[in-house]
């Protein structure tokens, strides 16, 4: 015989109620800090990954990459097709990625090999590089030491109580990272990684990796925020990655020559490193409130090597400067594609704004927060104290066609030639490969924004070459006028 057990009406009503209610009740708000791991490739083209940079734009991604993490993080967060680095070169670039400050303003506008602490090592200084012959002009002498006083992401976020490190390539001079915010590192790394090798990867893309991994666990036991930094080497041929890496994508594509296969297989290598990092925070349970960062420095090397824009590594055009940016974290619509402009700049601000620092900024910062972008599917603008972008880079580098300025405005970017003095204006929204020169088609625009240009380099107080008398014996010459 079964016995049935019968509640009195009341009390069946005041269950039914109090589920209802626990049903209806809305998660607790998490109001811990965020987390946050950038990982910041090295001559990382906008088309060098498997990853759809543009979703208007099928040929946004590398014909022979494989990227199969960056591919997650891109499903699982939002990409900017419209995303660009400080500078065509290394050392400008991160500087600006790490303070928010252009390197016009800095005047770190090329790149520098850093040594150890205490002075020793190697040091080169630039050098004009012009493609052929003598230069007509004379690059200024740039700073190749980020000042002590300047603030960097570690300052700001140590500040709000952030555990913080840095592994990997430093690249902004000797002095080490220690001193500019951060906890952890290992070292003020060139080029060639904390042993100095000519050749660091794959060693060091995943030694630095297991540092950060190291890192990462750690903060979990203590439940302190973290600001962590994962800085990759550069590559240069084959031997670079792993030959486990290199048989697969063999596989996948078969033999490529030349930059065709070198390039792909060093960044499926540390494509690689970021899925163990992926993979440690999911571990962890620090995934849900942790924002993964990924970028690059400047586009990759070649004139042909970031197809479809123009241009590469050292020049001002889009493949020098434009670069992948993909981000993951709280309150991100998975698989989103924002093509809003944003860039190195901005990194800095966006930080502080997402970890909810009541600070204000450090002096001269330029860039402005895309924190409201991420939450609100991609739309909206970044917020600078100036509407405009302004590139500066005076220096002759890899066959780049000489010293030349940026500035974007809207969908149009004038380019200044100080060889010529002359300027190009184009419209990327009908023209991202940089074809069509308009400045004689619109010549009412192209004046304002070159108009503007002067004004920005004025205001920073940038530095601009000047004419090497070996080539106009009376100092003469479009550069030779204030900018």
């Amino acid at each position: 015989m079964r016995l049935r057990l019968v509640l009195p009406f009341g009390l069946v009503c005041a269950a039914a109620l109090l589920a209802a209610r626990s049903a209806a009740a809305p998660k607790a708000v998490d109001r811990r800090p965020p987390n946050f791991v950038f990982i910041l490739g090295e001559g990382n083209g906008w088309s060098n990954t498997s990853v759809q940079m543009d979703d208007r734009l099928p040929g946004s991604r590398g014909a022979y990459s494989w990227t199969p993490n960056l591919e997650r993080l891109a499903r699982e967060g939002m990409r900017f097709s419209d995303f660009y680095a400080a500078s065509p070169r290394c050392t400008p670039s991160r500087a600006a990625f790490f303070t928010g400050v252009s390197p016009a303003r800095l005047h770190m506008t090329y790149i520098n090999e850093s040594g150890r602490e205490d002075g020793g090592g190697p040091r080169r200084r630039p050098a004009p590089n012009a493609p052929v012959g003598p230069a007509r002009l004379l690059a200024p002498e740039p700073v190749i030491e980020l000042p002590t006083g300047t603030q960097t992401i570690g300052d700001v976020l140590k500040a709000e109580g952030y555990a913080t490190a840095h592994f990997g390539k430093w690249h902004v001079g000797r002095v080490s990272p220690a001193r500019h915010g951060f906890d952890e590192t290992d070292g003020a790394n060139g080029n060639e990684g904390p042993d100095r090798r000519g050749a660091p990867n794959p060693k060091e893309a995943y030694a630095l990796t297991e540092r950060g991994l190291d890192f990462l666990t750690r903060r979990a036991a203590d439940a302190r925020p973290f600001y962590l930094q994962l800085s990759h080497y550069p590559g240069r041929s084959i031997e670079e990655a792993t030959p486990e890496t290199r048989k697969e994508l063999a596989e996948r594509f078969g033999n490529r020559p030349g930059r065709d296969g070198e390039q792909p297989a060093i960044i499926a290598d540390m494509d690689k490193t970021i899925g163990l990092v992926l993979q440690k925070l999911d571990a962890l349970g620090l995934a849900e409130r942790t924002y993964v960062i990924y970028s690059a420095d400047h586009g990759t090397q070649g004139r042909n090597g970031n197809a479809p824009l123009a241009g590469g590594k050292g020049s001002v055009r889009e493949g020098g400067v434009r670069v992948p940016f993909i981000i993951r974290g709280p309150g991100i619509k998975p698989g989103t594609c924002s093509h809003v402009r944003a860039g190195g700049w901005d990194l800095l601000p966006t930080l502080a704004d997402l970890a909810g620092s009541r600070q204000p900024l450090p002096p001269n910062v330029e860039g402005g927060s895309f924190g409201r972008i991420l939450t609100s599917g991609g739309v909206g603008t970044v917020r600078r104290p100036r509407a405009e972008l302004v590139i500066h880079f005076p220096h002759y580098d890899l066959n780049n066609g000489g010293p030349a300025s940026a500035l974007y405005l809207d969908q149009y970017k004038l380019v200044r030639s100080f060889e010529t003095g002359t300027s190009s204006l184009f419209d990327l929204s009908r023209d991202l490969g940089e074809q069509r020169d308009l400045a004689t088609e619109m010549p009412d625009r192209a004046a304002n924004m070159d108009r503007l240009l002067t004004a920005y380099l004025k205001a920073v107080n940038a530095q601009v070459p000047r004419p090497n008398p070996q080539t106009s014996p009376r100092g003469e010459g479009p550069s030779s006028k204030t900018p």
